[in-house]
């Protein structure tokens, strides 16, 4: 464990260093040494500290009172063509997590042609609903304004997030070209992605399968503080950040990867249902026994990042996976 610590400092060394201190509630350590009680086989998935890749680390692409906003960019070492690009969304209740937990799964990426990027965004600490949205359309536009530095072809980004992240990206994927979402731009590239990957991020607030409302009536749960309202309060905006009910016949290629907790992914099969009819491909793969926070963990790493390279080549490499 000291060096998994020592390497993240190393890689990372400036994540999220934002002027309002960040929500530290949940991590990587921390929540293995909770997972680890019920699971003693598990281990933490850790980052290369070298390989066939090169890493571009703490870039900012936005600046606000509440801090600067960064990204890492991990690609590979030789390439001569065009490649396709993969955002990476952490996890953490909208309030609390960072983007160095997507380094392993970004390294792997770029292992297989894919230049990764993993992004800060601004949590309900320092700013509540639709701002995180803004930030990863502006994250958009920042690949897209730097595609020639990074080889980068634009008309193949995917946005994958996990738990709040995966929420974030589907909610970013179902609303390409949506105007309500397309404010405080960095440029004039659009920020349209081609393919979502939600890992147990919810696809609807107000919804049966959904347990975002909080049941004390003390307090608040974290989407009603990062929303800035309770359901009651304002049922409108809840309807707003769902990406099922943005999902329609423009809608990219979904890829959902689940655990076995059925509330994390809330809205899917109705999303799906609402899309087949256009023909738009969706796959869905639930991964058993597994707690939340399975893709950062071992035995489960690899399978997650297979899954989403299958998923990644057919969409952009069209490659087809027997």
């Amino acid at each position: 464990m000291k060096f998994f610590s020592l390497l993240l400092l190393f890689f990372y060394s400036g994540a999220q260093a934002q002027k309002i201190p960040a929500d530290t509630s949940f991590s990587v350590y921390t929540t293995y040494l909770k997972e680890k009680k019920k699971r003693p086989y598990i281990s933490i998935a850790q980052p290369l500290a070298k390989g066939n890749f090169k890493t571009k680390r703490n870039i900012t692409y936005a600046k606000y009172p509440t801090g600067n906003l960064s990204l890492d960019v991990i690609y590979p070492k030789q390439n001569n063509k065009l490649l396709p690009a993969v955002l990476f969304v952490f996890g953490g209740g909208w309030r609390s997590g960072n983007r160095t937990q997507n380094i392993p799964l970004a390294q792997k990426m770029a292992q297989n042609g894919y230049v990764a990027i993993t992004t800060d965004y601004r949590l309900s600490t320092h700013a509540k609903f639709p701002a995180a949205v803004y930030d990863l359309k502006n994250t958009i536009r920042w690949i897209k304004a730097n595609a020639i530095r990074y080889h980068i072809d634009t008309t193949k980004i995917a946005i994958i997030g996990f738990s709040a992240g995966g929420q974030l990206a589907a909610l970013v994927g179902t609303t390409n070209d949506d105007p309500e979402f397309e404010k405080e731009k960095i440029n004039d590239h659009t920020s349209n992605v081609q393919a979502i990957i939600d890992v147990d991020g919810v696809l609807a607030f107000d919804h049966p399968e959904s347990a975002e409302v909080s049941t004390d009536p003390n307090r608040k749960s974290v989407a009603a503080i990062w929303l800035g309202a309770e359901l009651n309060e304002n049922p409108a905006l809840w309807h707003h950040a769902s990406a099922l009910n943005h999902a329609d016949k423009h809608t990219v290629p979904l890829l959902f990867i689940n655990s076995s907790t059925p509330r994390f992914h809330a809205g899917r099969d109705d999303l799906i249902a609402k899309i087949k009819p256009f023909g738009i491909y969706s796959e869905i793969h639930t991964l058993p026994d597994t707690p939340h926070p399975f893709w950062l963990f071992n035995p489960w790493f690899e399978q997650v990042s297979s899954i989403m390279l299958n998923f990644l080549d057919l969409q952009f490499k069209k490659i087809q996976i027997n």
